[in-house]
């Protein structure tokens, strides 16, 4: 079965309107702050096409906020709702905030689509011996690396 193609510019306009609206009443500045420098991020894999580097951000950042937005809720929710007695404007900002953070996995998964799609490898990894190695080596005879070798 085929995965449908997401458009990345959809994602970002429907997290953009959901964190918006969450942010709206009750939640902290660090929930907005968080939000939105992801958003950001998204914009920058919206503007270079051919950059898995921001796509993969993107997917890290979307990874994190789905931490972050729980902390916040598990923190802050009680709290708010005691502070505003739960209001209507409380309980919408709390909901599109819920809504956001139940959304973020499918979004990762669409995210993490694009990123295989440019380029990116299936399996995220950090290969050091071979970064190692391809400092030591050269042409000249006489210089050799002082450093350790594992």
């Amino acid at each position: 079965m085929e995965i449908p193609a997401i458009n990345l510019k959809a994602i970002i306009l429907v997290h953009w309107l959901l964190t918006l609206w969450g942010c709206m009443n009750g939640l902290p500045d660090s929930f907005a702050w968080g939000n939105f420098s992801v958003l950001a991020v998204g914009l920058w894999a919206v503007g270079q096409r051919d950059s898995v580097d921001a796509v993969l951000m993107l997917l890290v950042g979307l990874s994190l906020t789905i931490l972050t937005d729980i902390v916040h809720f598990g923190v802050y929710y009680p709290l708010m709702e005691a502070l505003t007695n739960s209001s209507d404007a409380f309980r919408f900002s709390a909901s599109m905030a819920i809504l956001s953070l139940l959304l973020k996995p499918v979004s990762c998964f669409f995210v993490y689509q694009m990123y295989r799609e440019r380029g990116g490898d299936y399996n995220l990894h950090f290969d050091l011996e071979t970064s190692m190695e391809s400092r030591c080596t050269t042409d000249s005879a006489d210089t050799t690396y002082f450093g350790r070798q594992y």
